[in-house]
């Protein structure tokens, strides 16, 4: 029918607006926060919680009349292109003290508010305006539309737009589609005032909604909510908080969506049910495991397979159209729900990441809503409850201390054999540590041991010159075990985000006590802390700043190395640490070093342990030592352990705008 290209075209276009935008505005923002994984989970609370608003906005202006609802509508489009670009102000980059979830949804709301919310509002409104005009037609298809065009532009982001323009390009492209996107919307708005097809009979009033089948809307669209921010939370924890690794889960779930109510056709009930059986324990029982290359994608298709049950479930229960807006509302809210579950609520109550396996089990409760399933949806329920209590004894096991806030999870442990060892773990990763025993305790250890790249660094410099203090600065507290290789006179400067690891350095560990340096922790985000500071004139400078195995990617670009090179001395040093199990970051240090004419070589360090697991306390590293020193280049203590970094000439340098990360994956 000739009349549905109208809607078709503004549903379409708004969608893949509407989800073009997410990765955009938040790898805006990413450097602004620390790099953390929590910045995408709190952009999803945002975005959930405005398209609630969009449908809710829908549900209500029915009640208007069309003639009222369609000029509304038009005006919010009008004063919407008053907010164009979509540039986030550089005035909102946090100072230190901020409470970052508030900030980013302010931040989020001040930059696309309105758009988003208009944006949110075109797939209910306007599939409203459609059956308004076309009774005969039924016209859910055009949700899976709408989710189809999502797919496309999250899609789109990583393989075409992210490489091809910078970060301004994409808010300014974004923008005069917008505008296109409010003329095409409005026209919509007006065909569908005045152009009520004749009815040849009244239609019967539709049923009530009963309350139960509102409540089901919002339990099965919650759950797929939950599930996809637990498992991209859990992804992004251990590998890096990038675009590329956001997108992953929240295609998937639009995929879900899409089959679900095209046809049903594509929600096959027993095959799907049946992989979810098998999947939700497998899943619990794979939590502890940090083998991403097998876990990631046995999540990712657990995902996929927990919302074709969740949404396909929401299919077979859509509905008569005319309670379509009310339907799109449960749906959104439980979105927003699930959203606000896990970015929010869960770091607030949950000392640890458990919301996963939470989810899991509430996952393996929704089996039990399925009739025909019911006492073995009770059986995987318990078995699943099972395994993710184990999981939890495991992650709880020998822990003194575990505190989580915005940036992540830290916690202590003692390893009392065979010498009394003390490790700070960030996600799941060591993040130093510290001997026990008051002959130990100011004794480098973990990754900053004798051999180590910072290690020989040190070292060298006190043989060459034994009577110069240092200046160091360091991103990256972790247990301050750096302190340990300070001197009298040196003066040492840790930047720090997270104040739950600056508090637990220094009620658990004693090396920013013990130090004899003049130390100094400057609380909040490393690289906007040393661009708001003048030159410190640093003889080493370290890059040390993770969560897990995720890496802050804002910190290894161009912009940041520039701000580096202000701050170090014109013989400095630069030490990156580099050690990860899945990016391979040596060939982009090697880059930035050589854009700054400095020279980078790999440190990579593997202790050796004595039978009974002696020295237990040296963790394998990579460091990349990056100076334009000569001469300490080819002091014996760093030449004998150098490595040459081999270049690769495809590789671009990373910038703030472009950086791949499927080009560095190990």
């Amino acid at each position: 029918m000739a009349g549905t290209l109208p809607y078709a075209a503004t549903i379409f276009l708004s969608s893949f607006l509407l989800f073009l935008v997410q990765p955009i505005i938040a790898k805006q923002i990413l450097p602004w926060f620390g790099g953390s994984a929590a910045v995408w989970t709190t952009c999803l609370v945002f975005f959930q919680s405005v398209l609630l608003a969009g449908y809710a906005y829908a549900d209500w202006t029915t009640r208007l009349g069309a003639r009222r609802q369609a000029m509304l509508h038009v005006a919010l489009l009008a004063v919407s292109l008053l907010s164009l670009p979509i540039l986030a102000s550089s005035g909102w980059k946090p100072q230190g003290d901020e409470q970052p979830i508030l900030r980013i949804l302010l931040l989020l709301g001040a930059t696309i508010g309105l758009p988003y919310f208009l944006l949110s509002t075109t797939t209910p409104l306007l599939q409203a305006w459609y059956w308004r005009r076309f009774r005969t037609v039924v016209p859910y298809r055009l949700f899976a539309l709408s989710n189809l065009a999502s797919l496309l532009a999250l899609l789109g982001f990583p393989a075409l737009f992210e490489p091809a323009l910078d970060l301004k390009a994409l808010g300014w492209g974004w923008s005069f589609v917008f505008a296109a996107f409010a003329l095409l919307c409005a026209g919509t708005a007006w065909l569908s005032m005045n152009g009520d097809a004749p009815q040849a009979h009244k239609a019967a009033p539709a049923a009530a909604l009963p309350a139960r089948t509102q409540l089901q809307w919002l339990a099965l669209s919650a759950m797929g909510s939950v599930m996809l921010l637990a498992v991209t939370n859990h992804v992004t924890q251990n590998i890096a908080s990038v675009p590329f690794l956001w997108v992953l889960p929240l295609a998937l779930y639009l995929v879900s969506f899409i089959l679900a109510f095209d046809h049903p056709r594509w929600y096959i009930r027993p095959v799907f049910i049946g992989a979810l059986v098998a999947l939700v324990p497998l899943m619990a029982f794979t939590i502890p495991s940090l083998d991403l290359h097998r876990a990631a994608p046995l999540y990712l298709v657990g995902l996929f397979v927990a919302c074709m049950v969740c949404h396909g479930e929401l299919a077979r229960m859509k509905p008569d159209p005319a309670h379509l807006t009310r339907f799109y509302l449960m749906i959104s809210l439980g979105g927003a729900l699930g959203a606000v579950l896990v970015a929010i609520v869960a770091p607030l109550v949950l000392a640890g990441y458990f919301e996963l396996g939470i989810a899991l089990v509430a996952l393996g409760a929704v089996l039990i809503m399925v009739r025909r399933i019911r006492y073995l949806g009770v059986t995987v329920t318990v078995v699943t409850a099972v395994l993710v209590g184990r999981g939890i004894a495991e992650y709880s096991e020998g822990v003194r201390v575990m505190e989580r806030d915005f940036y992540g999870v830290v916690r202590t442990a003692d390893h009392m054999s065979p010498v009394p060892y003390r490790s700070m773990y960030h996600g799941a990763i060591m993040h130093g540590g510290q001997l026990l025993g008051d002959s130990f305790r100011n004794t480098p250890a973990d990754y900053f041991g004798p051999t180590s790249g910072y290690g020989r660094v040190f070292a060298s410099l006190r043989e060459i010159d034994p009577k110069k203090p240092l200046s160091v600065g360091v991103i990256g507290l972790g247990a301050g075990v750096i302190a340990a290789w300070m001197k009298p006179g040196d003066r040492l400067v840790f930047y720090e985000i997270s104040p739950r690891v600056v508090d637990i350095a220094r009620r658990e560990f004693t090396f920013l006590d013990d130090t004899s340096a003049k130390t100094e922790v400057v609380l909040g985000d490393g690289r906007l802390s040393l661009e708001r500071e003048p030159p410190r004139g640093y003889d080493v400078l370290g890059i040390d700043a993770f969560s897990g195995d995720s890496i802050p990617m804002h910190l290894v670009t161009r912009e940041a190395m520039a701000i580096y090179v202000k701050h170090l001395k014109p013989d400095g040093v630069i030490v990156f640490q580099a050690t990860n199990r899945f990016i391979d970051l040596l060939p982009v240090v090697k880059r930035l070093a050589a854009e700054f004419g400095l020279e980078a070589v790999n440190v990579a360090d593997e202790p050796e342990t004595g039978e009974e697991g002696a020295d237990y306390w040296y963790s394998s590293t990579d460091q990349i030592i990056v100076t334009r020193n000569r001469k300490l280049l080819e002091w014996p203590r760093i030449a004998e352990a150098a490595e040459e970094i081999h270049e690769r000439p495809e590789l671009p340098v990373f910038t703030d705008a472009h950086h791949n990360l499927l080009r560095i994956l190990k």
